[in-house]
This record gives C-alpha cells, structure tokens and sequence, in this order.
C-alpha cells in the first residue's frame, strides 16, 4: 500500500513543505539507489543488504531536524553573542569538577598524546556540558532526513549515513537503530558523526566496544586522537590578541589556517602580546565583542580546533574556556576537590 506524507514547517519566513511517496520497498526517496550504490561500494552479502534495508525502513523523517540545521548558531549570532552561550560559571564549574573527578586519566592521555587536559575538557564541555546533552534523536533518523530531504548538504549526510550503516553491531554500546545524538547525527560526550567514530574513536578501556556515552576513558582518548591526527602540536600557542596599529594593512587570509608568520603580521601591523618565534605560522581572526571589534593572532593549534567544527567562534570559546579552566583548575579550592 502506498501512503503519502506531507509535512510542513517554518524556517525562518520560508514555508517548506515536504511530500515524500512511502512504500513499502522504497520508505525514503532514493533508498534504492542509496542501498545499490552501498552495495556495489563494500561487496556486501545478500545478509549485510537486507539488514541496511530494514534498518531504513525503520528510520523516520523529522523535520524539525531540517529546520534545526537551517539556522545554526553561527550563521545568526555574533562573537558577542555566541560567547556568553559556552562561557558560563556553571560550564566551567562543572568543568572543574569533571577535571578533578578524572585527573589521573587526564594526565595520562595528555602525556601519551601531547594534547593539553584543558583542551580536551573545555572540548567536552562547550560539545555537550560534559555529556549532560549528547541529544534526543536517533541518530538513524537525522541521517536519513537529512541524506533524503535536504538537498543542501545531502552528499555529506549520505557518506555519513552510510558509514553508520557499515560498522558492526558490537562497534556501538546500544544497537544501531537505538543510538541517540543531535540533529545532525553527531554522538556521544564528544559528539562524532559516523565518519570520526569509525576513524578517530578509541576503545581506550578495552573492554572491546568505543562507549562515547558512558566510558570516560574512551570519551577522553577518542578526543585527543582525533586533536592528534588533525596535527596538534604539543605546548604550542593557540591565539593571542592583537596590538593593532592605526596604519595596519590586513593582508589576505585563508580561513583559520595559520599561512603567514608572527613576523609578517607584525610587518602589517599586527603586533603579537607573547614573545613568539617571529617565523611561527600564524594568522588573524576578527570577531565582533561586547567592547567592539577584536583581532586575534592564531595558530597552527587555532586551526586544528575548527577541524573539530569550522567555526572560528566555535574554536575561541574552546579556547577561552580551556583558559578559565586552567587558571581555576590551580587555585588551591580547585585542587583541594
């Protein structure tokens, strides 16, 4: 029988309206091919189809997941704004407490792997307030709506749904069609899509399954290898605030990546506040604060924070915050916990 859905909702002053045609053999628009071209790219068995295919005809389309990644945080607010979001006194109250609580693994993982403790905390706290808020929707739901029903981005939700798709049952804590994270599909404390889960997660506990929900240990390792295969450079600089003089020339930039040096910005006029390598690689990053324009120096290590969300915004909230741990983490109320 073949039954035909319509679902309608605002984003922003646009009415969208979606109409998908729901059978039995094709619950999605596109299924078919998808689970052809999932077959063709793995070789899979007549078993391995058969299970992908029941596991999308389970899957349902949401949209309020459409209407949640039309109008992310970034693209609306400004650093003023989106500051005070992830700078917080209970964030980094909490990220005390889940420092102190986890030290000894902290310090082992960070000697192991060169990524600072501050880093990898402040990581789980602006992700998920240290794993309080990993996400309500299934996780096969937000891939399929979104690799089915928004054309945007349907390419990457494709990839991803279909690496989801190929890891084994005994990869996950919870069976497939039970994982829990964000619209976007992202999961766990640390929030990986599919593709880093399969790529940079580890199953640091070895107890023979990657917990990103519960499994601390996994949690903390899995974050550090993925700083460390993204190119962190151990007790190096993150960012700095710029002196800016009155006749500074801003010279071409290339995102986050760090493609000039502390040298050639001081030459334009930009003028580092540490006492760095003149020919450390390095760039600019501006943001719109609470006091006016900012303009900050960054670096290599910048960089390979928006390659765990490319937002710059995003990157220095890590980065403030792994400060304000830092500074709190050392005062003798902190280490008296």
């Amino acid at each position: 029988m073949t039954s035909i859905r319509k679902f309608h909702f605002h984003c922003g002053s646009l009415l969208l309206a979606f109409t998908a045609v729901v059978t039995a053999a094709e619950p999605h628009p596109g299924v078919d091919d998808f689970l052809h071209e999932l077959k063709a790219e793995t070789h899979a068995d007549h078993a391995s189809t058969q299970r992908w295919k029941k596991l999308l005809a389970g899957a349902e389309f949401q949209p309020a997941i459409i209407a949640a990644i039309s109008k992310p945080a970034e693209a609306s607010k400004t650093w003023q704004q989106y500051r005070p979001i992830f700078l917080t006194e209970k964030r980094l109250h909490d990220g005390v407490a889940f420092w102190t609580e986890h030290r000894a693994l902290l310090a082992s993982i960070s000697a192991e792997t060169g990524v600072a403790p501050e880093i990898i905390v402040a990581i789980i706290g602006v992700e998920t307030s240290y794993g309080r808020v990993t996400g309500n929707y299934r996780v096969l739901d937000a891939l399929t709506t979104l690799a089915f029903y928004y054309p945007p981005r349907a390419a990457f939700f494709r990839k991803e749904l279909k690496t989801l798709l190929r890891q084994p049952s005994t990869r996950f804590p919870v069976a497939l069609d039970e994982i829990t994270g964000s619209y976007a599909g992202a999961m766990g404390s640390a929030q990986f899509m599919p593709s880093s889960y399969a790529e940079y997660a580890r199953d640091q506990d070895g107890d023979g399954r990657i917990d990103l929900w519960n499994s601390t240990a996994d949690i903390i390792a899995s974050v550090a290898n993925y700083f460390v295969v993204h190119g962190w450079v151990s007790q190096a600089p993150i960012a700095e605030l710029a002196t800016v003089a009155d006749a500074a020339v801003l010279p071409e930039l290339r995102g986050t990546e760090p493609v000039h040096s502390v040298a050639t910005l001081a030459a334009s006029g930009y003028q580092s506040s540490l006492p760095l390598d003149p020919n450390l690689p390095a760039t600019l990053v501006q943001l719109a604060g609470a006091d006016g324009s900012e303009t900050w120096i960054t670096h290599r290590n910048f960089y390979v924070i928006t390659r765990y969300n490319r937002s710059p915004m995003y990157a220095m909230a890590v980065f403030q915050l792994s400060q304000q741990l830092t500074a709190a983490i050392a005062t003798p109320a902190a280490g008296a916990q």
